[in-house]
């Protein structure tokens, strides 16, 4: 699998507050909707059902006047989650999606697919930060693999599509569950563990992962997934900051290799890369002044949290925040250097990085050196050299901090991979039978025909060896 279409995203989880049927649901506890929903009696008159948080920030519940009770929503009170218990919403989902299947989507990117199913029983979670957590009664919950094997059955199976699940949380061997060669689920899902992590102040930090846990993550989910389930490739997303601020280097000097770098690291991986807009020119983070330039709810709802009543100090928690930010990722696309980076002539919801008039599509396109052109390379050795898709994946040099070493095998050829993730020359002591073999791609003019290299910062190359 070697996939390189545009899945749809849907979220299958929740729905809007606005939703017909959740209207009709906050109605009475008699109506035909109610139990769509998922509703409960609060402890007391002032006290929610359980302590658990919202993914944005609050109680993970909301009391409704109209019937005196709190819906959940594990996420914004205007997404409240849906109740997959009730054979009718399952019903009406995969109506939904068999919509969307005939009108000739390609398929489906599963928002939160892993929390659809929760406990009957929802006690108080151990606390993390401000609030008790949810997952060990809603993420991979008691009947999530019946209803997602339910909807390959009358939905996914019948048609030509490929589907990914976001699976926040979840390990290898659960993946194996959910997108397994044989288990009738899904084609891959997205798992969390390079981009999370204890952070300061919950998420919050502005830590880099040290590259030794960075290797080891991804290591571990290539070689346990190989020959049993797929891998989903990928450094950045929408809900995630700017790879070549958080992974790289974002400085002028360093800015291009590094992006290069990053995109070299994961193209030649097993699995399918996924390229979120803005990644194949180098896009970076936003660099925030004050709180009144972010729009995401989760980075709004922390810093009021963490900040508000004096928990934390603004100087402490201002670096972590403008580092972790979503709204990194969600500034407009940098498409030249007109007014606005030419994402519109209006006003944006959310401002431009002001470096889009060095970073964007129009100069990269013109440049045949550019970042973008890189990733056009990259993607055209992945369609020309079958041992990039499906080369066995084994680790080098594990415990190095600054070197990022592995191979790819397939029958008698081999791949090296090479990536510096330091702003500093480091030396390089090339594996046996790979002195001058072909270069299929590096981001800088070094020769490779040398035992012993020194590597420029953020220096990445790939080498063929072939009988």
């Amino acid at each position: 699998m070697n996939c390189w279409r545009l899945p749809m995203s849907v979220g299958l989880n929740h729905t809007s507050d606005e939703h017909k049927w959740f209207m009709e649901s906050r109605k009475s506890k008699e109506n035909a909707y109610r139990d769509y929903y998922i509703w409960r009696e609060g402890k007391d008159a002032q006290t929610p059902p359980n302590n658990w948080g919202s993914c944005f920030g609050g109680s993970a519940w909301q009391y409704d006047k109209a019937t005196g009770m709190y819906y959940l929503h594990l996420f914004s009170k205007k997404q409240p989650d849906l109740n997959w218990d009730n054979p009718k919403v399952r019903e009406e989902v995969f109506r939904m999606m068999t919509w969307w299947c005939d009108k000739g989507i390609d398929g489906f990117r599963m928002d939160v697919i892993n929390l659809i199913s929760k406990t009957k029983e929802m006690p108080d979670g151990e606390v993390h930060g401000l609030y008790g957590s949810f997952e060990p009664y809603c993420a991979n919950g008691p009947n999530v693999h019946n209803y997602i094997q339910e909807m390959n059955d009358k939905v996914l199976s019948k048609y030509d599509i490929m589907t990914v699940g976001e699976t926040g949380g979840v390990t290898a061997e659960l993946a194996k569950q959910y997108a397994g060669e044989n288990t009738h689920e899904l084609n891959m899902v997205f798992q969390f563990e390079h981009v999370e992590g204890d952070g300061k102040y919950g998420k919050w930090t502005d830590e880099r992962m040290p590259l030794v846990t960075l290797k080891n993550i991804l290591s571990r989910w290539q070689t346990q997934l190989y020959g049993k389930a797929w891998n989903s490739l990928y450094w950045d997303n929408h809900d995630q900051p700017r790879a070549v601020s958080r992974f790289g280097d974002d400085r002028p000097q360093y800015w291009e290799m590094s992006a290069k770098m990053l995109a070299t690291c994961l193209h030649m991986m097993q699995g399918t890369p996924y390229i979120y807009q803005g990644e194949e020119l180098g896009m970076t983070n936003y660099p925030f002044q004050s709180v009144d330039e972010f729009r995401d709810i989760e980075s709004v709802n922390a810093y009021r949290e963490w900040c508000g009543e004096g928990t934390v100090p603004h100087e402490a928690f201002w670096p972590c925040i403008t580092f972790k930010s979503r709204d990194n990722a969600r500034t407009p696309m940098q498409w030249d250097d007109s007014m606005h980076g030419g994402f519109t002539a209006a006003t944006p919801w959310i401002a431009v990085n002001p470096n889009y008039t060095k970073i964007n599509a129009k100069a990269q396109t013109a440049n045949p050196n550019s970042v973008f052109h890189y990733y056009k390379k990259l993607i055209a050795l992945r369609k020309e050299n079958p041992i990039i898709v499906y080369g066995k994946y084994e680790a080098m040099l594990e415990d190095s901090e600054e070197l990022f070493v592995y191979t790819r095998t397939m029958n008698d050829e081999k791949l090296l991979i090479v990536c510096s993730f330091c702003d500093y020359e480091t030396n390089f002591t090339m594996p046996k039978g790979f002195v001058g073999a072909a270069c299929l791609i590096s981001n800088t003019e070094n020769s490779y025909d040398s035992a012993e290299l020194t590597l420029k910062p953020y220096e990445a190359f790939v080498l063929h060896c072939r009988p």
